[in-house]
């Protein structure tokens, strides 16, 4: 029997760029395009880290490209653009998965500190997605993933500049979606719950990680595996009709009560 295109999970014939598909969510999502049938590019900041995990994507997929890039930079997010879609014809999925994080109490952040996590997690997500919307305009459609956090919906302690940028990543989602769903680009988001990588492995105290535990209904942290479900999903022609959706990974942490 046929399979209904509108319900299919495959990743045939889209090509899909991850931004921060070095390590962690990024990488984790990158294989999983690939394994859906995707052609796959990654971009990394770090060339050593780049270079390792092309590597290990290629043996998936011998045609995966890889870039660098440090797409806070306006000039080399333009770059990374005519690069990728020069390279794959065009793009059909981006998912932003850039992101850094500082733990310390909120007096204590200072203007830089601030200023880096905000250009990373906020301001670089917004002209990625402008970017390459705007390429997805002009072709007729596309999916963009972006990847937001637990504390987009609750206040984070300790987390403050992380959490405001959080909060702008699911305010673009919806404000992009609701602006471009009539062009054919769907924009969505996915809210991960505790997930331990590179980004909060040492960044995160005993008693954090035991708060964490202790609020997540599950009763552990989740492997970056178990994302690449909602990330193929959304970027599937089963998502045809969901766009400002933010999808919550989180082992039940937002569903919780007392």
């Amino acid at each position: 029997m046929a399979i209904d295109p509108s319900t299919s999970l495959s990743l045939a014939g889209l090509n899909a760029l991850v931004i921060g598909g070095t390590s962690g969510i990024g990488e984790a999502a990158a294989h999983g395009f690939v394994k859906a049938g995707a052609r796959v590019a990654i971009a990394g900041r770090t060339p050593a880290k780049l270079d390792a995990a092309l590597t290990r994507l290629s043996e998936r997929s011998p045609s995966s490209a890889g870039y660098v890039a440090d797409v806070t930079r306006q000039d080399e997010l333009q770059n990374l653009s005519h690069r990728a879609c020069a390279d794959l014809g065009r793009i059909d999925v981006l998912m932003n998965c850039q992101g850094v994080t500082i733990i310390k109490p909120t007096v204590d952040f200072t203007e830089d500190e601030f200023n880096r996590i905000v250009a990373t997690n906020l301001t670089s997500v917004f002209f990625a997605c402008t970017v390459f919307g705007r390429t997805m305009i002009q072709q007729g459609g596309g999916a963009i993933i972006n990847i937001a956090s637990l504390a987009a919906h609750r206040g984070w302690p300790r987390s403050c500049p992380y959490a405001a940028t959080k909060h702008g990543v699911v305010g673009l989602t919806t404000s992009m979606a609701a602006e471009w769903a009539a062009q054919g680009v769907r924009v969505n988001a996915i809210s991960p719950g505790f997930f331990i990588t590179e980004l909060n492995r040492d960044k995160m105290s005993p008693d954090r990680k035991e708060s964490a535990l202790r609020r997540t209904p599950i009763g552990r942290f989740g492997d970056v595996h178990e994302l690449v479900g909602a990330a193929v999903y959304l970027a599937s022609p089963a998502a045809s009709f969901v766009t400002g959706a933010v999808l919550n990974v989180d082992g039940g942490y937002l569903a919780s009560g007392i």
